[in-house]
């Protein structure tokens, strides 16, 4: 490991040209979580992002993580205080989305339902520009994200579960989920204490749920996630 991190500097090095430093971006990072080299792969990553960043000034580090909660766990680290910031990407807002929308030729019908549906979420809105009826996309959209997460909470409940918190197992409840999800019947962000930490994990994994940890809040992924949540809780 200590090998690679050698070879990552010195191309780092060969970049670094006219006090102009190279940006080095890794994404899906969390994929590396809970890896073990010696010790936490995780951690020397970090310190040698530190090195790179604070020690060396040779290169702008971005860490790209689309987990809301190893996000939140890194950003709590004690050593990364001062040492990095948190910046969310988030959806569009509803101007962006209607003129991006609007220079793909979507009518002004079209853009209200998309934004209805999707909201601002870029994956989202690329997807229906592949089709004439847009509407009918959308509506086949929202009962398949419905399908998904109505086969979730129904494998807890019929077969139970378990997510690794802390390093211990812990039991999934079918009760509790549904408890959580129920909060978004009449808002779209609760507070990140209004849910336990077992469901909340749960759903964050199950890409339900985002937490942001600077806002202190939750929020479903995406437009589509809130009306299918409210699709299944109304049914549960």
């Amino acid at each position: 490991m200590e090998d690679a991190f050698v070879y990552i500097e010195t191309v780092l090095r060969a970049f670094y040209k006219n006090g102009y430093p190279p940006v080095l971006v890794i994404d899906e990072l969390q994929v590396i979580g809970d890896l073990k080299v010696d010790d936490l792969l995780i951690y020397k990553l970090f310190n040698f992002f530190i090195r790179l960043t604070k020690e060396l000034h040779l290169a702008h580090v971005f860490a790209i993580s689309s987990d809301s909660l190893f996000i939140e766990d890194v950003h709590s680290e004690a050593m990364l205080e001062g040492r990095c910031r948190y910046l969310l990407v988030d959806d569009f807002d509803s101007g962006t989305t209607t003129a991006f929308l609007e220079e793909y030729g979507f009518s002004n019908d079209e853009v209200a339902v998309a934004w209805e549906h999707c909201g601002g979420k870029p994956v989202y809105l690329i997807e229906l520009m592949n089709y004439e009826n847009r509407e009918e996309k959308l509506k086949d959209m929202l009962v398949l994200r419905t399908g998904e997460i109505e086969t979730i909470l129904k494998r807890i409940n019929e077969l139970g579960g378990e997510i690794i918190v802390e390093d211990t197992k812990h039991r999934v409840s079918y009760e509790k989920l549904v408890g959580a999800l129920k909060k978004f019947v009449d808002r779209e962000t609760i507070n990140m204490n209004e849910v336990d930490e077992i469901s909340k994990a749960f759903l964050v994994k199950k890409n339900i749920l985002f937490v942001d940890p600077l806002r202190k809040m939750i929020k479903p992924q995406s437009r589509l996630d809130l009306l299918a949540v409210r699709e299944v809780i109304a049914d549960a």
